[in-house]
């Protein structure tokens, strides 16, 4: 019996336990990693008042007057000096602001002549002044735990002084593609029945894109022992071992039954592609084995796998979102569907649309070529009409 796709992320979550590993690595290492906690700020920054550029010092209701200059505070030393009513003080960019001045004029504003200077075009109260706290304020959280640091991140963990931050250890996924009929990068052809896997290539890729670990096992043949024993063996190196091929109804999907011998959560989704799914536990450890054909692979796993790496690693589902379909679309089958799209921004607007998208089975690969989405459609809907408002999927 077919469940519905909203059942099954019910009965997978309830299923994924936290996620508890965590290492301290070096800030020049950790590009592209998954914060483990909250970053606050330790203190305001500025401290104090700063000048954003070249300029004097002074009191801004100085402006119409001569003005003595009592010296200069270069940046990265404290100020010597105190601004009176008739003072300045030259400062240069990030610089601090000398004790009683409020406003900076810019250097290009001003005419001097000996010690002293004339302003010759006005600016309003505060110019120039980075406030205290301007970056931010002491307590304030600046990260939060499930961050990816880029390197703006990376930037800012820099500017608070930390040499090691503690993020979540790489799951490792595990990946095992199955069939008689595939051959391995570099192998040949033997005749037109066989083909090249591609499978155990998309599936490393995106969850390296999921800022996760990948083991890549050797290609499966069809043979029931041979099945078992390495699937055994591939989840004692993996958090989550998926395997394509071998689930459906054939004589030789033996993955299918290698399966069972593990706590089955998840046993076929009323979807398409990949109803076939199976969803297995093996103690703390997953497994996830999906069709053979590359697309309904690649779709399952961004459904499924990305399910527990969020739940792991304190991700937002924020690659799902609304956009206007650009054209009509015919629902093929009796299932929820999830189609591959192009997106484009215009006017304000998310649109998609099916242009160069190829209707067959799920073994068409390159339909998720050129940052493809994935359109949703409802299993209740029999048409989409142009201009409907639809849910899509960006892909990792």
């Amino acid at each position: 019996m077919l469940i519905s796709y909203e059942e099954s992320l019910k009965i997978l979550h309830s299923h994924i336990k936290s996620y508890e590993r965590i290492e301290k690595i070096a800030l020049t290492q950790c590009l592209g990693r998954i914060l483990a906690c909250d970053i606050k700020a330790l203190k305001n920054q500025p401290e104090m008042e700063t000048s954003a550029m070249d300029g004097y010092a002074i009191k801004f209701e100085d402006q119409d007057k001569a003005l003595k200059i009592l010296g200069a505070t270069p940046a990265g030393t404290m100020p010597q000096f105190e601004v009176t009513n008739g003072t300045c003080v030259k400062t240069f960019t990030g610089s601090l602001m000398s004790l009683g001045s409020d406003t900076l004029v810019p250097v290009e504003n001003v005419r001097m002549e000996k010690d002293q200077i004339f302003i010759e075009k006005s600016v309003k109260k505060g110019f120039a002044v980075r406030k205290i706290g301007e970056n931010y304020k002491k307590d304030e959280i600046l990260l939060k735990k499930g961050t990816k640091l880029n390197y703006s991140e990376i930037a800012l963990l820099a500017e608070l002084g930390f040499f090691h931050i503690s993020v979540f250890v790489k799951p490792i996924i595990g990946v095992l593609s199955s069939g008689s009929e595939i051959k391995d990068l570099g192998e040949t052809l033997d005749n037109p029945a066989q083909i090249r896997s591609s499978n155990h290539i998309a599936i490393a890729n995106l969850a390296k894109n999921l800022a996760c670990d990948t083991r890549v096992f050797p290609l499966l043949k069809d043979d029931e022992k041979a099945t078992l024993k390495t699937l055994e063996s591939a989840l004692e190196s993996c958090d989550i071992l998926i395997t394509t091929g071998g689930v459906s109804m054939g004589d030789f999907d033996f993955l299918k039954s290698a399966v069972k011998e593990y706590e089955i959560i998840i046993d076929k989704v009323d979807i398409k592609p990949g109803r076939h799914i199976k969803i297995a536990k093996a103690n703390h450890k997953f497994i996830i084995a999906l069709p053979g054909f590359p697309y309904s692979a690649m779709v399952m796993f961004n459904l499924y796998a990305r399910e527990i790496l969020n739940a792991w690693l304190c991700q937002e589902k924020d690659y799902i979102t609304k956009a206007f379909l650009q054209g009509s679309y015919k629902k093929k089958t009796p299932y929820l569907e999830f189609v591959a799209c192009n997106v484009e921004f215009k006017e304000g607007r998310i649109l998609v649309n099916l242009e160069g998208k190829k209707e067959g089975s799920s073994a068409i690969i390159n339909n998720l070529n050129h940052k493809a989405a994935l359109m949703i459609v409802p299993k209740e809907c029999e048409i989409l009409e142009n201009e409907s408002l639809v849910d899509i999927v960006f892909m990792p």
